[in-house]
């Protein structure tokens, strides 16, 4: 039976010229000295524009960089945003991650691309070389978003014409149900089942975060920034976090905290008011201490507490949490509280590594993933679980108001809706 004629245009050698090619619409386009990384990027290049196309226009090569091409621009901005992306202390948000990896397939695929030179079918093309790279439609669209204030920047400063910004807003997002790319699952609260098995298996520390979570609705970076003074213990107790995700729009942002919260907060609360409420520090302490009081080699024999540690590890505890080392301490918990099976654990021993095969470690992997989608939850589905509560109990209004939004449609996407009211009613009215 003969191979099924491939619908992508195969990358090409022309041994006469040692360069590689690719054929559209029965016309050679040239990509460069064959079997080299740039060449690889150039076909990527080509091929996105031809698709974005329709198929019908034969893209062309990227000419001769200009004096201010796509790495020009890039690496400009990437200095603009390193000091604008920045929080009072100085550290920088997540919006430069964020950028980081919008950034990275733009460079890839258009560097040497003259920066005037980038138009709607360009940044058609990395929509669907971020498809190809198993980004979801919603990420997608919002790193798209990015890209287009990139150059917006750009025309702003002078380093592109203000034509390429407009052109480039002429592009539309992916849509649901019309593109290739994968939808996003949405987030849900944590079920009551797993969050009960897991909450046992959390430190001392990331315990009182979840449940603090779950008090007062606040996000996983508030609960992580806290520090004593930022409490407000005047009459009402309340906290006001140094950063959160509308500052920068000029919006205040106070959390109240009630008695069970207060009982909560007591114990970490720290003589030194600048220093953060919940501390890596201080739990790897804890737990380094529990471990030798459940030693039973006697203190005369074996090691001697600290003398088996490394004296320079990669990874050292800091006084604060990130989201990021919330996150990974959480699933932790769920992978011990809910039994991962250990064929889907990475190895450890020397012979199970030497034995490991690359599809061995694919496979494993996108098992781990499965298994992790299914039993593992982040700290802000703890948001959520806050929300549907407030709501069932005293409203939307009032759920609108602990969380902090600016409007109740912001609210209903973080509180589900009540399933076991609705068929009450039902039964009654219908």
């Amino acid at each position: 039976m003969p191979r099924p004629k491939s619908l992508k245009p195969s990358y090409c050698h022309d041994k006469s010229s040692r360069r590689a090619f690719v054929t559209l619409n029965g016309k050679r386009v040239y990509l460069g000295v064959h079997g080299t990384a740039a060449s690889r990027d150039e076909y990527d290049r080509v091929i996105g524009e031809w698709i974005a196309s329709g198929r019908n226009a034969v893209a062309t090569p990227s000419t001769a960089p200009a004096s201010v091409t796509v790495s020009v621009v890039v690496a400009a901005f990437w200095q603009h945003a390193q000091v604008y992306y920045r929080t009072a202390d100085g550290t920088p948000t997540s919006e430069v991650t964020n950028l980081r990896y919008a950034l990275r397939p733009l460079r890839t695929l258009y560097g040497p691309t003259p920066a005037a030179a980038f138009g709607p079918l360009a940044l058609k093309a990395l929509q669907q070389h971020m498809v190809g790279l198993g980004w979801a439609r919603t990420y997608i669209n919002r790193q798209t978003n990015r890209l287009r204030h990139v150059f917006k920047w750009a025309a702003s400063n002078e380093l592109v014409p203000g034509t390429v910004p407009h052109a480039l807003a002429t592009v539309s997002g992916l849509r649901a149900g019309r593109t290739e790319a994968v939808e996003s699952a949405p987030v849900r609260p944590v079920p009551d089942g797993i969050l009960a098995a897991t909450l046992p298996h959390l430190s001392r520390h990331v315990r009182a975060m979840a449940d603090l979570q779950l008090l007062t609705g606040m996000r996983p970076g508030e609960v992580c920034a806290m520090r004593t003074c930022d409490l407000t213990r005047a009459g009402k107790v309340s906290y006001t976090p140094p950063q959160h995700k509308t500052k920068h729009h000029g919006h205040t942002r106070e959390i109240r905290i009630g008695p069970k919260a207060q009982a909560l907060l007591a114990p970490f609360l720290k003589p030194e008011l600048s220093a953060h409420v919940f501390s890596p520090i201080e739990a790897e302490a804890e737990r380094l201490e529990a471990l030798h009081a459940k030693r039973k080699t006697p203190m005369s024999c074996g090691n001697r507490p600290g003398t088996n540690r490394q004296r320079a590890p990669k990874r050292q505890p800091r006084d604060r949490y990130t989201v990021t080392t919330y996150r990974r301490a959480i699933a932790r918990a769920c992978q011990r509280a809910l039994g991962m099976p250990a064929e889907l654990r990475e190895p450890e021993t020397k012979e199970a590594i030497a034995a490991d095969t690359p599809s061995a470690t694919k496979e494993r992997r996108r098992l781990r993933s499965e298994w992790n989608a299914a039993n593992v939850w982040h700290p802000h589905q703890l948001r959520h679980n806050a929300a549907t509560l407030l709501r069932r109990q005293y409203g939307i209004e009032a759920a609108r108001l602990i969380l902090g939004h600016r409007s109740a449609a912001v609210t209903e996407i973080y509180a589900e809706m009540d399933a076991a009211k609705a068929e009450q009613i039902m039964a009654e009215v219908g």
